[in-house]
């Protein structure tokens, strides 16, 4: 017999995070924020903030488990969370940001519990995974303006994410580990940390910030095809300075907020690797562009190599 839409409820701090990742999913009909767990009839969202009601910010999913089953939901939200801590989620502290499953029926308790049981086996966390398995109560609506926030407001959205640090926190520890370890067998501490760990190496102290050889430069743990020292200059800087990418497709911008400031973080497509942030301060006659890179985030190919190792479309460059 063919299931009907069922219900699924989880709590995982701020509830604008958490309704992104399962809209994108394939079977789910609806995603609402809202607020449940406490004792407080229809609260506000100032109420709920206060941490008087006894109230998590949730989300609670309408789902067909015959294209997403419940047990892949389950997967899905520890992957938007930090289940380990106790006092609410990255920025936001306080009981209403606590995590939470909130089962529907006993096959959701069941499946909820072997889950967390999973995930506490698995390692990835060292300390206890301490995310409530709790009966599902009456779920209240938030308020319009809360509902699809990361359509409505997509740019505070994102700085939301990776200011409240949850965007690093996530990337940093669902990371594939097979992949991880062999690419710190494979790459230098340097070179993991800056392209792994979002890392900065020393200004004046990297391999090519004075480099002056003709060639193309791609990224250390793909190969993509980044830069040419045809776009290389002297920025005073430290490190290697280019006006624009080999190609724009081979590279993307994310917004970065961290450290206290607002720049623009420059990343490989393929690899996803850290290779620095492009700033407005370049070349005016060429763009007005800086791509400031880590040295350790590339492998430079000299342009008498570059037929041999594969990159012989780029020759003509240096015709």
């Amino acid at each position: 017999m063919e299931k009907k839409l069922q219900l699924a409820t989880f709590a995982g701090g701020c509830f604008w995070c958490m309704v992104k990742p399962f809209d994108e999913q394939p079977g789910i009909h609806k995603v609402v924020s809202g607020y449940t767990g406490g004792a407080t009839a229809n609260p506000t969202y100032q109420e709920v903030c206060s941490n008087r009601t006894g109230h998590y910010e949730a989300v609670q999913i309408t789902f067909d488990p015959n294209v997403y089953p419940y047990k892949d939901l389950l997967t899905l939200f520890w992957q938007q969370i930090d289940p380990t801590d106790p006092e609410g989620q990255f920025a936001d502290k306080g009981e209403s940001y606590r995590t939470a499953i909130f089962y529907h029926d006993d096959e959701q308790l069941h499946l909820a519990k072997a889950s967390k049981q999973n995930l506490a086996d698995s390692g990835r966390f060292k300390n206890p995974i301490v995310t409530e398995i709790i009966p599902a109560l009456t779920f209240y609506e938030a308020e319009e303006y809360h509902q699809h926030y990361y359509q409505k407001n997509p740019i505070r959205y994102k700085m939301y994410r990776m200011g409240s640090g949850r965007e690093r926190f996530l990337k940093e520890s669902w990371k594939n580990s097979d992949l991880e370890r062999d690419l710190k067998s494979k790459l230098t501490p340097i070179q993991f940390e800056v392209t792994q760990k979002n890392g900065t190496e020393p200004a004046f102290r990297n391999e090519f910030w004075n480099h002056k050889e003709e060639g193309i430069y791609v990224d250390i743990v793909s190969g993509e095809p980044l830069f040419s020292s045809k776009e290389k200059f002297d920025s005073g800087c430290g490190w290697p300075s280019f006006t624009k990418p080999l190609d724009s497709e081979n590279v993307k911008e994310e917004h970065d907020v961290t450290h206290n400031m607002v720049r623009t973080e420059v990343r490989s497509k393929e690899a996803d690797s850290h290779l620095g942030h492009v700033f407005e301060d370049g070349p005016q006659d060429q763009g007005g562009l800086r791509y400031c890179i880590n040295s350790a985030a590339l492998r430079f190919i000299p342009e008498s190599n570059l037929e041999k190792e594969g990159y012989g479309e780029f020759t003509k460059l240096f015709k």
